[in-house]
């Protein structure tokens, strides 16, 4: 059986979208299920497109992920360059070009511009331009005396005008089109660089690619790609179409969404691995209802043919929920690491960020949830005083003021402000008075916070404020109490 060799190929021009990194992720899988080769190949071909840095960012983000290539720019596997710009200049595109020429596959075109716009026609409210073979019908004379003569000049393909093309896609079937349908694509451009689609299916059989990855836009290309498969002689290499991207309202995600790209989940707060798995089920299930799966699970379970036809969507509230499931299991080290930073933005007072960070690990979905959860500890909120009732625990204002009268002088007493020791002091204090725990929690709670929810209990809290901060925050809370 033939080595799978699976490629990733994206161009550098800016942060990678998710649905380029699905791509990369599928590749991955593939290859790796079967024990195959994944391959980097950067396409810079369209200059014009080109970011600085961009392919820093490329190189960054399979490193983040784990999906790390076999072969590459910076790992040769003895098929390179895997660059296209050093590829182009090594002549390999135009060499092939010319393959295609002799074989009648292909032909010289040196229409100027205004001839080719002459040839634009509105087709469904869009304008395209169909070219009409013009220059197919040179003399080899007319061709070499405009070479000499230095005429600027594409290659297109010749493709046929009659009858049809099929080509195998392992999700969609078979599809067949009308070749009337072919335009004739430039494989090389005037400035000497190939076209995506020219280059693609060269590269692809030079460095042996067994399985293409793609997002389903470009199955109306694959015709094209196949003619110029069949001209060379070559494999065609098993095509998979992934389903399109879309937002909430089954729209194209976008970068207007805010969440289009990997870097801008993660300045989200989302982590890495959540990403990657909610990514995962982006357009394909597994065999049975699991959900959260690491990148070695999803090697093992990953087969391409559960991928859907279907347009995925790209929901929000599900990758939150995945990701809060991440922080749950992930080590309190890595969390608290992760975590400091968005603590730090909030508490500027000397107090044990690492019990802060704690409290909040199984609470939050996203890292910048931390705020909400813990600046009362960094100043107590104006709060209302209806908050100290809670039918519930049978807590009214008058309760709660008097529970907490009786408790000031036992906690202004207390020396160790641990949680453990606070908690066995107010605890003799509940069999005392003989009422239930909560009653008694609920009213130093609400003082020691001034919030409805927090992510610790009353005794938690007061062990990060310290017995000043803490004794401060009751006495306001009986003041309130007392002016009602």
């Amino acid at each position: 059986m033939t080595k799978i060799r699976t490629r990733y190929a994206p161009s550098p021009t800016g942060r990678m979208h998710v649905g380029n990194l699905r791509t990369a992720l599928y590749a991955y899988l593939i290859a790796k299920h079967e024990g195959g080769d994944f391959l980097l190949r950067i396409e810079d071909t369209d200059q014009e497109r080109f970011v600085e840095g961009a392919t820093e960012i490329i190189y960054r983000t399979l490193e983040e992920t784990g999906l790390v290539h076999d072969e590459g720019p910076d790992k040769d596997g003895g098929v390179g360059p895997y660059v296209q710009s050093e590829r182009q200049k090594a002549g390999i595109y135009l060499e092939y070009a010319k393959k295609l020429i002799e074989k009648g596959e292909a032909y010289y075109c040196f229409c100027d511009q205004e001839r080719l716009n002459s040839l634009k026609h509105v087709v469904n409210g869009e304008e395209i331009m169909t070219y009409d073979k013009h220059c197919l019908h040179l003399s080899k004379e007319e061709i070499e005396a405009n070479l000499a003569a230095g005429k600027p000049y594409v290659i297109r393909q010749n493709n046929p005008t009659e009858g049809t093309t099929t080509f195998h896609d392992e999700i969609y079937g078979d599809i067949t089109v009308d070749n009337s349908e072919l335009d004739d694509m430039v494989l090389i451009k005037s400035d000497g660089y190939p076209t995506y689609n020219f280059a693609n299916v060269v590269d692809d059989h030079l460095m042996g690619i067994t399985h293409v990855v793609r997002g389903n836009e470009y199955l109306s290309s694959s015709p094209k790609y196949n003619r110029l498969y069949d001209a060379f002689g070559w494999e065609v290499p098993v095509y998979v179409h992934c389903p399109l991207i879309t937002n909430e309202e089954h729209k194209k995600l976008s970068k207007r969404s805010g969440h289009a790209s990997y870097e801008d989940l993660i300045e989200q707060g989302f982590v890495s691995e959540a990403v990657v798995n909610y990514v995962a089920l982006l357009g394909w299930s597994p065999e049975d209802n699991q959900e959260i799966f690491s990148l070695e699970e999803l090697v093992k379970a990953f087969d391409y043919h559960n991928i859907s036809k279907s347009p995925a969507v790209f929901d929000v509230v599900k990758l939150k929920w995945m990701n809060g499931e991440y922080l749950k299991a992930m080590d309190m080290d890595k969390f608290y690491k992760m975590a400091e930073p968005y603590i730090k933005k909030v508490i500027t007072k000397d107090m044990d960020l690492k019990k802060i960070a704690a409290m909040v690990k199984t609470r939050i979905e996203i890292f910048p949830d931390i705020a909400e959860h813990i600046d009362f500890f960094e100043a107590l909120p104006e709060y209302d005083v209806e908050m100290f009732c809670h039918k519930k625990m049978k807590s009214t204002k008058e309760t709660s003021l008097e529970i907490l009268k009786e408790v000031l002088p036992i906690l202004e007493a207390q020396e160790d402000y641990s949680n453990d020791a606070l908690y066995a002091a107010l605890s003799a204090y509940v069999a005392e008075k003989g009422v239930k725990t909560g009653l008694v929690m609920w009213p130093i709670r609400t003082a020691v916070s001034g919030k409805q929810m927090t992510p610790a209990g009353a005794t938690e809290i007061m062990e990060v404020l310290g017995k000043e901060e803490s004794l401060a925050r009751i006495r306001k809370g009986i003041e309130k109490l007392s002016n009602e």
